[in-house]
């Protein structure tokens, strides 16, 4: 490695309308150097990279302030396309391959090797063959870089996950002229093994002078790998250093980092949740794309707010998906000491169970439909509610009733109870889907990322009315949340969920280390034992 950058960015701050989602970042990356760029959900890495990669949403938005430097030269990156001709490439999280196509047409995709003939000589190269044994060529090349002994003419359909990761990079280092890889999550779906493989080939690309940015929350493939760590949190740079300056214990601190900073200040219960296990969850293993869960074992207790966090696609959101049958799952689940069978959402409402989903548009409510409809519909489609006479009809005054206890307990702002769900703000979109969970008389509260998308005064006043059902109505609450700050601010307990199993279960004055380690798959000594 040398001292002069690749890569330099300065000052780079990005705006969606008022809101800052990067403050002021510079990042500063040499040739043939790992470069860990670590943060929780929501720090601005992926928006940092996609400044450096000229992806539409940015230029789209505004652009950016600041200035980015690349090989020695100012850069204006007007587009991906752009980025790859400079020697920017990346490793997608997402795989970007084409099923159909064999790996050999994937590597080669848009680069493809060509040959004339008769025809192609006389009305021009478009018409040339491909020079299918050249391309192969290149891509066995490529793959043996990787360590991969898959024929090059295999269909990439059908293949281990580990597999496309692989043939992923291999595409990247057969373009010519390479300069700078971003690795976005890159072991996330690899086993230990192919992990370890990753980082040897990751090594030996770096060896080559090509420089790596290496965006991942495995903290020990950080201590493995990397030569340089940049830290950003909430949109801002922390710090950047030498990795030989650093533990892993610092890294989960930094990355956290805030402290006993809260969003809502609440009571601390000062009794001791006294009660039963109120739902046992045993080897639950849950399909949802994203949000695979691997076995997970968790006990609520009754009366308390249980908090769940980890970083995104971990399985956290797969957890109350799977139990409340939206997503195909297998396990053992009991509430209250009774069975509960998976994959019947139907049964698990009637059980006592009621979820706010996370998706409030796609599948808590039906937006063109009235606030009172959405509140009243759930519980008159499973439990009869809101009906009257021997022919079941819509009790319409029994529903505009409830509406405007609830309209008025949790201040919801509209107009009246028959405005339409889609024309209300995001928070009071989120305070409907409460008041629908509510109108269940639910023993049992799933709430998965309550506030998302919500301004601060009316995430204050969802959080609240959480802390008041579990204080008030002695309702047991799970809330399933990205914001850690929100967990440790109402909820008893802490479970952090990493590749799809429960890591640990924190209470919520536990160290910012704790979360960290936690969040990157690592028990603490601060835990609950097992």
């Amino acid at each position: 490695m040398t001292n002069e950058c690749i890569l330099e960015m300065n000052h780079i701050t990005k705006r969606y309308g008022s809101n800052a989602v990067l403050k002021d970042v510079s990042l500063k990356v040499r040739p043939g150097e790992i470069h860990a760029l670590l943060g929780e959900n929501g720090a601005g890495k992926s928006t940092l990279m996609n400044v450096l990669f000229g992806m539409p949403v940015i230029h789209s938005t505004g652009g950016f302030e600041g200035e980015v430097i690349f090989n020695g030269q100012k850069v204006t990156i007007a587009s991906p396309m752009d980025a790859m001709d400079k020697g920017i490439g990346m490793v997608h999280q997402e795989f970007m391959l084409i099923p159909g196509f064999s790996v050999t047409d994937n590597i080669k995709l848009n680069r493809e090797i060509t040959k004339p003939w008769l025809v192609s000589n006389i009305l021009g190269k478009d018409l040339e063959f491909l020079d299918t044994k050249a391309m192969a060529r290149d891509a066995r090349k490529a793959l043996d870089g990787v360590g991969m002994s898959i024929e090059e003419y295999t269909l990439v359909s059908g293949l281990p996950v580990g597999h496309m990761q692989f043939i992923e990079i291999a595409r990247e280092i057969d373009k010519s002229g390479m300069k700078l890889l971003v690795f976005d999550e890159p072991t996330a779906v690899l086993t230990e093994s192919e992990a370890q493989q990753l980082l040897r080939v990751m090594k030996d690309i770096a060896s080559k002078g090509i420089a790596i940015i290496f965006i991942t929350h495995r903290l020990d493939e950080v201590m493995d790998a990397a030569d340089t760590v940049t830290i950003l949190r909430d949109g801002a740079l922390v710090s950047s250093f030498p990795k030989a300056e650093t533990t892993p214990e610092k890294l989960a601190a930094l990355m956290i980092g805030r402290g006993d900073e809260s969003v809502i200040q609440v009571s601390k219960r000062t009794e001791e949740i006294k009660g039963g296990v109120a739902m046992s969850i045993r080897d639950l293993w849950v399909n949802m794309p994203g949000e695979v869960d691997k076995g997970v074992n968790l006990d609520v207790r009754e009366g308390e707010i249980l908090g769940i966090g980890g970083l995104a696609g971990q399985g956290k959101i797969g957890i109350p998906n799977g139990v409340m049958g939206l997503y195909e799952a297998a396990g053992d689940v009991t509430l209250f000491g009774q069975a509960l069978p998976l994959g019947d959402a139907k049964a698990a409402l009637k059980a006592g169970l009621a979820m706010v989903s996370e998706d409030r548009r796609g599948v808590g409510l039906l937006l063109d439909q009235s606030i009172e409809d959405n509140i009243a519909f759930t519980a008159m489609q499973v439990k009869g509610d809101f009906q009257k006479g021997i022919l079941h009809q819509k009790d319409s005054r029994a529903i505009r009733r409830y509406a405007e206890e609830m309209i008025k307990e949790l201040d919801i702002r509209c107009t009246s109870p028959a405005q339409p769900v889609g024309t209300l703000s995001g928070g009071n979109q989120q305070k409907v889907c409460v008041a629908r969970a509510l109108a269940l008389k639910p023993k049992f509260l799933f709430v998965s990322e309550p506030t998302r998308g919500i301004d601060i005064g009316a995430k204050q006043l969802v959080l609240e009315t959480l802390v008041r059902l579990n204080r008030d109505m002695g309702m047991t609450v799970v809330m399933v949340s990205s914001e850690l700050q929100e967990l440790r601010s109402i909820c008893d307990r802490i479970a952090i969920v990493a590749e799809g199993k429960v890591v640990d279960i924190l209470k919520t004055n536990a160290s910012d280390t704790a979360f960290g380690l936690a969040m990157s798959g690592v028990k603490s000594k601060e835990g609950e034992e097992a």
